[in-house]
């Protein structure tokens, strides 16, 4: 399994960013999951994202009530590839709406996840998971549940640190 973090660039430095925090658990894990942080670029996609689009073979993980939109993909189960978008919701919606490839792909969505206890952020949408709790929820969905309690317990000493 690959899960492909497409950062925004002004979350490189940001300390609420809990993509780092992905990269620091799973980085150098084994447990047949692979993480890679790629920088968002408007004008040069990153080539590997696009063909794994235009192939069907990499999915765009979605909130639940906006996944109807572009190529249905089904469930997490389906796939063994996944784009998270990183960043703030704002960030996470311009680099959806700039690029035509992640519209084009297929969406997948977890479902009923749990209500996000991310507190380091305003402005969080209803419903919406910060990188981190998606991460963990989709490990949940493809039966990683030792890697997501790896994660879920980074995140809870994340989340109860002051930055």
């Amino acid at each position: 399994m690959k899960i492909v973090l497409l950062t925004h660039q002004r979350e490189l430095s940001k300390a609420s960013n809990t993509g780092q925090l992905v990269m620091e658990c799973l980085g150098g894990m084994g447990g047949g999951v692979m993480v890679e942080r790629v920088t968002w670029d408007r004008v040069n996609p990153n080539l590997g994202l696009v063909e794994g689009v235009e192939s069907n073979a990499i999915a765009l993980l979605f909130p639940k009530e906006e996944s109807e939109q572009g190529r249905e993909a089904g469930n997490a189960a389906d796939f063994e590839n996944f784009i998270i978008l990183d960043g703030t919701w704002q960030e996470a919606r311009k680099i959806y709406n700039k690029s035509p490839y992640l519209k084009a792909a297929s969406k997948v969505s977890l479902g009923n996840c749990a209500t996000s206890q991310y507190s380091k952020r305003r402005n969080q949408i209803v419903g919406g998971l910060c990188t981190a709790e998606a991460v963990i929820a989709l490990l949940k969905v493809k039966g990683k549940s030792q890697l997501a309690d790896n994660v879920q317990q980074a995140f809870d000493r994340f989340n109860g640190s002051s930055l």
